[in-house]
């Protein structure tokens, strides 16, 4: 049992590792996609010709398959906070190797979600025993889950066709909300998938029930739309700050998608809810104080000519004088010299 448990800790800090490195690499390769097309955020595909993509998205389906296989020696209790470890991973990595600078208040609110994350976890419900793929679809099917279902997918839609043409470039909390909702709903399902591939291997067949490829068609469409709208996210923001968040609203809705179609509480002694409750605020309060500290992403350069430094500028005076103003905060003069005609005469 105890060795059990150390494999599962193992394979969680692995799946952690390579979870965090796919993010920058995902990203090093959008970047490099996006110089001789149109970049993701903005409607391109250019990524999926790209290597170094393909290499983080490999990356991330080890990490996924560790996460998967850790599970099943050890409890969720023990292996989903070591989750929270990939936001440190992808942070570390994207201030060195992405030179997106992570602040001080960032920090804090990085470990505000991991704490609040682990509060949550750590006061979790035991999971129910399932025997097969139609005990799950019961659950999936009754009335509450069905109408947090629809309410998911609705509120997906509406970001997807609305809010993301006019805030996705501004806001990041579209995107990832796409990802996180859809999320949630694609967890549900691959748990479905794991318990009927267990199943299976133990001798009692599940592929022969409909069910099974139901929830398989699901995930792999939830999985799609939130690689779309991730790869968005990631091309739009500041990988330092899109890990966090995307973590603490993934975390969330699963929790509460978990709750719904499993009925997590039922049974559960008022501090275990208070002290969920409670690793929920701090969730919220972390995605807060790193929201709020989100530098933007510098621009990309639109022509051969754009200086490469904005600490120095020159400038030619109506007079013919040449003369250089240092800028020491980066921004632009808030003048324009305007050169005259006779000057050239």
């Amino acid at each position: 049992m105890y060795s059990s448990n150390l494999k599962g800790v193992i394979l969680a800090m692995v799946s952690s590792a390579f979870i965090g490195s796919s993010f920058i690499i995902k990203k090093k390769g959008l970047r490099k996609a996006g110089v001789n097309g149109p970049r993701a955020s903005s409607g391109g595909y250019g990524y999926l010709l790209e290597p170094l993509w393909w290499i983080g998205m490999v990356t991330m389906i080890v990490g996924e398959i560790a996460n998967f296989v850790a599970y099943i020696y050890a409890p969720a209790v023990l292996v989903t906070p070591l989750g929270a470890l990939s936001i440190i991973v992808s942070a570390v990595l994207a201030h060195f190797m992405l030179k997106e600078k992570l602040q001080k208040m960032g920090m804090v609110g990085c470990l505000l979600c991991i704490v609040g994350s682990t509060v949550i976890v750590l006061h979790a419900p035991e999971e129910q025993s399932i025997d097969s793929v139609e005990e799950i679809w019961e659950l999936a099917t009754q009335p509450a889950f069905l109408l947090y279902t629809a309410s998911a997918v609705a509120t997906a839609l509406v970001l997807i066709l609305y809010c993301a043409p006019r805030y996705g470039q501004t806001n990041i909390m579209v995107y990832i909300g796409i990802c996180s909702i859809i999320g949630s709903l694609t967890v549900m399902s691959i748990k479905a998938i794991g318990i009927a591939i267990e199943l299976t291997l133990e001798g009692q067949n599940q592929a022969k029930y409909y069910q099974t490829w139901i929830f398989a068609m699901v995930a792999i469409t939830c999985i799609i739309t939130q690689l779309n709208y991730l790869n968005k996210a990631l091309d739009t923001f500041n990988t330092a700050h899109v890990s966090p968040i995307y973590y603490a609203l993934f975390t969330s809705f699963t929790m509460l998608a978990s709750a719904i179609m499993f009925k997590d509480y039922s049974g559960q002694s008022a501090s275990s809810i208070v002290s969920e409750l409670c690793g929920f605020i701090t969730v919220l309060s972390g995605t807060a104080v790193l929201h709020s500290t989100r530098d933007p992403d510098p621009p990309l350069l639109t022509d051969l000519y754009t200086p490469l430094s904005p600490k120095v500028s020159w400038y030619i005076q109506g007079n013919g004088e040449l003369w250089k103003q240092k800028d020491e905060d980066g921004s632009s003069p808030s003048f324009i010299t305007i050169l005259r005609q006779d000057y050239f005469k």
